[in-house]
């Protein structure tokens, strides 16, 4: 037998118990891909730490590739939540915010004393604002400002062209507070994620690949800093590779709506 205050707490543990739903392995499986892009934002950081600036930049890259599958696996496997849409923005803010803006520091803006520190939380603050945005305002067609994985891809670029140490510190500000004003801007970028095997021009996509290769085999470590300049330029030109890579009656459709 149970006293009543007993009682009570037995009915509600059991009854807590019993209303416990197992997670489900669709839910999880795109949070432990969304971990692989956080775990890289932090892996690089502590490469900073430790002066390896090389790797510590191409890890922002390897957070791309988990950025970009986390959403397709939970498109796949339906298991797109709430959770996994701001565990998302807090990995980007990792390793697109706060990982590049700390590598430039490191490398170009120390001497730089306290601007150099501004204009590095500039860059990571306008990630940060940009993400909400993105998570707030749904705009269909192309991206509202520059995508932040775009942005701290480019910054990164600079060290793997080994041009961060190079260029002045005053000139290396610049080009973050730059960055991050293109990212909270209006200003359309493509999106590129609607592109499908039946709506892609084979000869354009085949056309952009082969651009992809040439840069690697001729411009080796500096290619990233290219492609993603031509990139930027693209959204200051009012260029959409979204559309020019669709099939023609794609491309229609696409602008109707």
């Amino acid at each position: 037998m149970y006293r009543g205050d007993d009682g009570v707490k037995f009915f509600l543990k059991r009854r807590r118990k019993l209303g416990r739903k197992p997670l489900e392995f669709k839910y999880i499986l795109p949070n432990m891909v969304t971990s692989g892009n956080l775990l890289c934002g932090l892996f690089s950081l502590i490469l900073v730490l430790h002066g390896r600036y090389v790797p510590a930049a191409w890890l922002v890259f390897f957070a791309v590739i988990f950025d970009g599958f986390d959403g397709k696996v939970a498109r796949m496997l339906g298991g797109g939540s709430q959770f996994g849409l701001e565990f998302d923005s807090l990995a980007d803010l990792v390793s697109f915010g706060v990982a590049p803006a700390i590598l430039m520091y490191q490398v170009s803006m120390r001497g730089m004393h306290i601007l150099g520190a501004a204009a590095a939380c500039f860059f990571a603050l306008c990630v940060a604002l940009r993400l909400a945005r993105f998570n707030v305002v749904h705009v269909p067609g192309p991206f509202q400002g520059l995508p932040c994985p775009a942005g701290g891809l480019f910054v990164s670029s600079f060290v793997l062209a080994g041009l961060a140490a190079k260029i002045p510190a005053w000139g290396m500000g610049c080009v973050l507070a730059g960055v991050g004003l293109l990212m909270i801007s209006s200003i359309p970028y493509a999106n590129m994620k609607k592109l499908t095997k039946k709506s892609a021009d084979r000869v354009k996509c085949l056309a952009l690949f082969s651009m992809f290769v040439v840069s690697f085999v001729f411009l080796k470590s500096s290619a990233p800093l290219f492609l993603f300049a031509l990139y930027i330029v693209s959204g200051l030109i009012r260029f959409d590779w979204g559309l020019w890579l669709l099939k023609p009656e794609a491309r229609e459709e696409a602008l109707k709506h």
